[in-house]
């Protein structure tokens, strides 16, 4: 008897070796994460309206395997299309005008196979962060930021995700804007891995993205493209359906990480199909670990 334990202890401990190792992997998994303006459903965008590019924005996800998408300029008739068309989805967020169905969606999808959402919510971005659809600083429209906290079915870790829209004109919105986000990212989130998507209407170089970016600030955020040990694609995200020159393109799409997110993978995604474009953005794209 003693010969045969013996015998079974290097099996076992093998076994027990590869269960351990198999664990690292499931743990080690990466989460891909994926930003998205998909352009508001508007009429005078003729061959560009989202009637025809809703099928494959939808599939655009699906393909890449996205995890968690933040998106932007999303209505409530696109926000049904798309939940329509990505089955496995759940999407969180109101319409920024009234908390509601009214105004465009900054929503967070997330696929219920790998995720639980613990906690979720929203808030405006203006000095009464909880009113709905309270119009901030200068800002020319109201703007809004969703968030949730997710848990991995497969590993038990959670994350702190927000996904937000800044203002396109309003100077004092855009900073002040990223001031609150930074506030409640830290509030929030705490000590969680954070993920922050969002099309934040400014180039790398601008002061709006140095403030989120800003090392001596204790709740700063990182540029995933700065970080990732492959990055893909153009430099740029917006281009108005191609109509900007490629020398006057910019960066204006982000995908910020925070408390010790290993960032894999970046890409741009600029595809077009038979000269059609997903929208008048290019989707971001990383994988995070």
């Amino acid at each position: 008897m003693k010969k045969i334990a013996l015998l079974l202890l290097p099996l076992l401990a093998a076994a027990c070796g590869q269960g351990g190792q198999q664990a690292a992997t499931q743990t080690d998994e990466p989460v891909n994460v994926m930003t998205f303006n998909i352009r508001y459903d508007n009429p005078e965008d003729s061959l560009n309206n989202w009637n025809y590019r809703k099928d494959r924005a939808a599939r655009a996800i699906r393909f890449y395997g996205a995890d968690i998408v933040g998106t932007q300029e999303v209505l409530h008739n696109q926000l049904e299309d798309l939940k329509q068309r990505l089955p496995g989805y759940e999407a969180i967020g109101v319409g920024r005008e009234d908390g509601k169905e009214a105004g465009e969606y900054s929503a967070l999808w997330y696929r219920t196979d790998r995720f639980n959402a613990k906690e979720s919510g929203w808030f405006w971005l203006s000095e009464t962060p909880e009113v709905a659809g309270s119009k901030g600083w200068d800002g020319a429209c109201e703007r809004i930021a969703t968030w949730a906290k997710l848990q991995d079915k497969r590993t038990g870790k959670e994350y702190f995700v927000l996904n937000t829209h800044l203002d396109h004109v309003g100077v004092a919105a855009r900073r002040e804007g990223v001031k609150l986000v930074l506030d409640k990212v830290q509030e929030l989130g705490g000590d969680l891995p954070v993920i922050v998507t969002g099309d934040f209407n400014a180039e790398p170089e601008s002061d709006v993205i140095k403030q989120v970016t800003d090392t001596a600030d204790p709740e700063h955020l990182t540029d995933a493209r700065t970080v990732a040990a492959l990055v893909y694609g153009p430099d740029w995200s917006f281009h108005d359906f191609g109509s900007i020159p490629y020398e006057h393109r910019d960066r204006i799409d982000y995908i910020f990480v925070k408390n010790g997110l290993e960032v894999l993978k970046y890409g741009i995604l600029a595809e077009t199909e038979s000269d059609a474009y997903l929208s008048d953005h290019a989707p971001v794209l990383v994988s995070v670990k």
